[in-house]
């Protein structure tokens, strides 16, 4: 079975991989956002269990959120200068 080569303008490489960190990062803040609303609403209509559990897991996020920048940041430390993986950078 043939394999295709690696398009040209591919970020990544066998021995250097696309780091999936943004996506993460976009994951977490989305999984923030949610539990923060949705429990603050169950905390108002009277659910208290399922609201405090919604917020444990907000801090759960707020705590990825924090460990995936760092590794972001370590990331880029250990890259040579102009090189870039991502826009969000």
């Amino acid at each position: 079975m043939a394999t295709k080569s690696q398009p040209r303008r591919a970020r990544g490489t066998v021995g250097h991989p696309y780091s999936a960190l943004n996506l993460r990062l976009l994951f977490a803040s989305f999984g923030l956002v949610v539990s923060v609303v949705l429990g603050v609403l169950l905390l108002w209509a009277g659910y208290a269990v399922l609201g405090v559990i919604l917020l444990v897991l907000a801090v759960v996020a707020v705590v990825d959120l924090v460990v995936v920048q760092r590794r972001r940041r370590a990331r880029r430390r250990e890259e040579p200068p102009g090189t870039r993986h991502s826009l969000f950078e």
